[in-house]
């Protein structure tokens, strides 16, 4: 059973009844310090990693050149999830994202289930992040000559500079949320500065522009089947969407800002993803860049400019990598931080750091068990996972919003509201839900036994817990 209202004045505002523990949208809410830009550079500098820097070369291995079409797949359904999501946000701008709105609209079950769920989901995504930060670290060394240190491998210095910079970005999370824009702002920029150089000599050489002709390569040479497993295992790359709904307590204009920060954020990573693929797959032909491995695109550049566009490139993953687990580290802790304030685990977990106001024990939670995943180093399997989990959270949110829409409590009044409803969330939600179908079975066996675990604790912890409906919009 969940424990009673904490005694410190940051634990939220319970009522108790005789036999169960009822929240309400009471208590302290995190200050509201991030603007439209921030809420931009939270979901594209943290969507603009894997797809770019990791995926490039394990995609067209697995689709071929079609792996444009699997990015262009992901898009649509992170499109189809993001404006229901962008309603449910303007309706509740609260700290949480996904978990806050499901569990006032489906009830305390599923949003236990979810918290918990996206706690983790975000902790693998993390952990996936820092490993390729290792993979590009060792690799700048090695390509401006200094030798690669002793051991460098996925039981190496990979993920020991994976668990170092892991710990150093949780410590400016800590440290306040404007640090952690303002890193987030200055990186998400240099690296948008050095892509548009990068994918746009790219686009004009793979058109022959600079006189340079590709050779054409069968655009799905192993079929349909491969194109659509390869979107399951790239839609962790579009995860940036919902990392904005996660800090919607603490975004400015909320009604205005998180609806064109998340479908913005897709939007243009989503263009970026496909013309590197396009780009990339112009260079050499998919086999060859599958055998680059997670550093693909980086030959891709060694191709178009020289041992130059190596390192400029190396330097953006280094960013785009770091900008990644930089936003999802805040965005976990958000969410466990609204899991505990409506006491699904302990509420001290949601006490806030008075010197700095941010949630240090949400963060040491994420910070924690991320660096645990880290040493794993396994790159492909922390994608799909974060994926499964953050897949079947998506689903959920498009059934939410056509029950609060179909219910119509008072208190839902959305200053955004979806087009083309209900087709959008229905399709979202199916789409979202057919993709986990695609993903390998370690990944769904994972993914399933954490959905399981959250729920074990719901029925062992939290089942007493009542959630009473939101009460102010702020």
């Amino acid at each position: 059973m969940a424990d009673g209202p904490a005694a410190d004045s940051e634990a939220p505002s319970l009522g108790e009844t005789t036999n169960s523990t009822t929240v309400t949208a009471e208590g302290s809410e995190l200050e509201r310090t991030i603007g439209l830009t921030g809420g931009l550079t939270i979901g594209i500098g943290t969507m603009i990693g894997a797809g770019i820097f990791v995926f490039p070369g394990l995609a067209a291995g697995n689709a071929g050149p079609a792996a444009s079409a699997s990015f262009g797949i992901g898009a649509v359904v992170a499109l189809l999830v993001a404006l229901p999501t962008s309603e449910l946000a303007t309706a509740m701008p609260k700290s949480g994202g996904g978990y806050y709105f499901i569990s006032r609209g489906m009830g305390a079950a599923f949003g236990a289930i979810v918290g918990i769920s996206l706690w983790l989901g975000l902790v693998f995504a993390t952990a996936f992040y820092l490993v390729g930060f290792g993979e590009y670290a060792v690799a700048v060394l090695i390509e401006i000559g200094v030798p690669a240190p002793a051991g460098a491998g996925p039981i190496g210095i990979v993920p020991v500079l994976g668990v170092i910079f892991g710990l150093l970005l949780t410590g400016i999370s800590v440290a306040g949320t404007e640090n952690t824009t303002k890193l987030q702002n200055a990186i998400v920029s240099l690296l948008l500065g050095i892509l548009a150089v990068f994918l746009g000599f790219g686009v004009l050489d793979a058109l022959g522009v600079f006189g340079t002709e590709s050779t054409p390569e069968t655009y799905a040479p192993f079929g349909i089947g491969p194109v659509l497993s390869t979107a399951a295992l790239v839609f962790t790359s579009y995860l940036g969407f919902a990392q904005v709904a996660t800090v919607a307590g603490e975004m400015k204009e909320p009604g205005r800002n998180l609806p064109l920060a998340m479908v913005g954020s897709v939007v243009v990573v989503g263009a970026l993803y496909v013309i590197t693929i396009f780009v990339a797959t112009s260079a050499f032909p998919s086999a060859t860049l599958d055998g680059f491995g997670e550093t693909a695109i980086v030959e891709v550049a060694r191709s178009y400019l020289g041992r130059p566009g190596a390192i400029a490139i190396l330097i953006a993953g280094l960013l785009a990598t770091v900008s990644s687990a930089n936003a999802s580290i805040l965005s976990a802790s958000r969410a466990l931080y609204a899991t505990s304030r409506d006491a699904f685990v302990p509420q001290s977990v949601s006490r806030v750091n008075l010197k700095y106001g941010t949630p240090h024990l949400a963060l040491a939670l994420v910070g924690g068990p991320t660096v645990v995943l880290v040493g794993t180093g396994q790159t492909e399997l922390l994608a799909e996972v974060a994926s499964f989990l953050h897949l079947l959270m998506y689903g959920l949110i498009c059934i939410t919003l056509i029950v609060l829409r179909r219910r119509s409590p008072a208190w839902y009044q959305p200053s955004f509201t979806v087009p083309g409803y209900p087709i959008v969330p229905i399709v979202g939600g199916i789409a979202s839900f057919a993709m986990i179908a695609f993903m390998q079975p370690l990944s769904q066996i994972i993914g399933a036994f954490v959905i399981v675990s959250a729920g074990g604790w719901y029925l062992f912890y939290a089942r007493d817990v009542t959630i009473d409906a939101v009460v102010n919009n702020e």
